[in-house]
């Protein structure tokens, strides 16, 4: 491991706001001789605007990135050029349906009644210290799941059980991330051999393969029966081949690539944000008050349909908090391009084919330069315009759900799912967080907290005391 980034790598967030409020927002970062490290890392919402949007044709993920990121296959996070834009197009299609936006909502709301509400009463019951982020983990691995699959693995239950696939996700994303500070020989090196993390990476790849094979055996059986699920992978594996040429539905690799992916974004980036959030509220009181006022006035007096959300739609100062909360911790607190051909920067900065540029989303959610002399702090009303609703800032600035025609498609289904979680536990339960605790972010493809969030449970006696 390079010393320079061992350096660094406990403090790496913050590092890289310093570094990147004294260096105008863009930032060569040189690595040693011949590592391959070197990266143009950049904030300016002018370049990332340029990168993901004007020109974006000319940037991809890459070779070096899949090669990286090979647990992911060839699914939509690796994939570029004419086999992204299938599946891109496959995915509008699908999350598009109105059967499969149905499912996920009683989905979430299923697990949130027989899973969740349970799982919190226990622990209220038992004067238990949980970690909240741990539990956010397992609620979203179960609902994705189900989404992803028709099937529920039950990770969020009492006995609070190992998952392989869950474990697997853990140990691929911290492999991904050693390999970002390693040189490209050390770690290629070390999976040849079959050693640490890399050796971890080996096993997760296989627990991939087994569960995989498992859950689309499964679903063929069940497709086959005239079953008719509303799920991600039947519906994927009913598309019409004929307007997605380069998409094999019947082939266990596409749709392990697949399935692997969906579960990466759908399980870690929600988790993280309700973990943050929850977390902000505890430091930002005030917030808190005004969000359980607003809910107090714009929930229905009965809730009638599980499918029926609207009432999320005007809960707007929540949007406004965790939108500011997405801004100061996003899930994913960094992207990676690279350009087919040479080109310069609107910054100014010359990048030679194939040059590794690093957007730092977590810097950029930072900078005074672009958020203003109050970036630092938390202020849910920089979201709120001038009549009073949601404010939209442009996806440039606010990278959270990506930009340009990959942003992400399920960023919606996101927000009303991390809506729906925050209203039904403010409703229920009064969140205590354990003090002398060290809240700090582990540095890693997620933004999760490296100790996790300790908190206590009370049950409130009635909705929002």
């Amino acid at each position: 491991m390079l010393p320079g980034a061992l350096v660094i790598l406990h403090r790496l967030y913050d590092w890289s706001v310093d570094v990147l409020e004294n260096a105008n927002l863009t930032f060569q970062f040189i690595g040693p001789w011949l590592s391959g490290m070197d990266i143009l890392i950049t904030v300016d919402p002018e370049n990332i605007n340029y990168i993901l949007s004007s020109n974006f044709s000319n940037y991809i993920k890459g070779p070096e990135y899949q090669e990286v990121f090979e647990a992911y296959g060839d699914g939509i996070v690796n994939s570029d050029l004419e086999l992204w834009r299938n599946l891109r197009k496959a995915s509008q299609v699908i999350f598009g349906d109105q059967g499969f936006q149905n499912f996920t909502t009683s989905t979430t709301r299923s697990k949130l009644k027989d899973g969740l509400v349970p799982l919190f009463n226990h622990f209220a019951k038992e004067e238990m210290v949980v970690d909240l982020q741990d539990v956010f983990q397992r609620f979203m691995f179960d609902t994705t799941f189900i989404s992803l699959t028709g099937f529920d693995m039950k990770s969020l239950s009492l006995e609070m059980p190992e998952v392989g696939f869950a474990n697997a996700l853990d140990d691929v994303g911290d492999a991904i991330m050693y390999r970002h500070i390693t040189p490209r020989f050390l770690w290629k090196l070390q999976k040849w051999i079959g050693v640490g993390r890399e050796k971890k990476m080996t096993e997760a790849n296989a627990t991939f393969d087994r569960v995989c094979a498992t859950y689309v055996s499964a679903k063929r059986d069940e497709i086959k029966k005239g079953k008719s699920g509303e799920d991600l992978l039947t519906l994927f594996m009913k598309l019409d081949t004929t307007k997605f040429e380069l998409l094999n539905p019947s082939d266990d690799k596409f749709l392990k690539d697949f399935t692997v992916g969906f579960m990466a974004a759908g399980r870690d980036s929600t988790a993280s944000g309700l973990t943050w959030f929850f977390w902000n509220m505890s430091e930002n009181p005030r917030v808190l008050t005004k969000i359980l006022q607003e809910i107090k006035t714009n929930l229905p007096t009965t809730t009638g349909s599980d499918q029926d959300t609207s009432y999320l739609n005007k809960l707007v100062y929540l949007h406004c908090a965790l939108s500011e909360s997405l801004r100061l911790f996003p899930p994913i607190p960094f992207e990676r391009k690279s350009p087919i051909k040479p080109d310069v920067l609107p910054s100014g900065h010359k990048v030679k084919s194939a040059t590794n540029i690093m957007f730092f989303i977590y810097a950029m959610g930072r900078m005074k330069t672009v958020w203003g002399e109050d970036a630092m702090e938390f202020k849910p009303e920089r979201w709120i315009s001038e009549t009073g609703g949601f404010k939209h800032q442009p996806s440039y600035k606010f990278l959270s759900f990506n930009a340009g025609p990959r942003t992400c498609l399920g960023k919606n289904l996101a927000i009303n799912l991390m809506k729906a979680v925050i209203v039904e536990i403010l409703q229920n339960y009064e969140i205590k967080f354990i003090n002398g605790q060290k809240i700090e972010p582990k540095p890693g493809l997620v933004l999760y907290m490296k100790h996790g969030l300790k908190v206590t449970i009370t049950k409130k006696c009635s909705s929002l005391e």
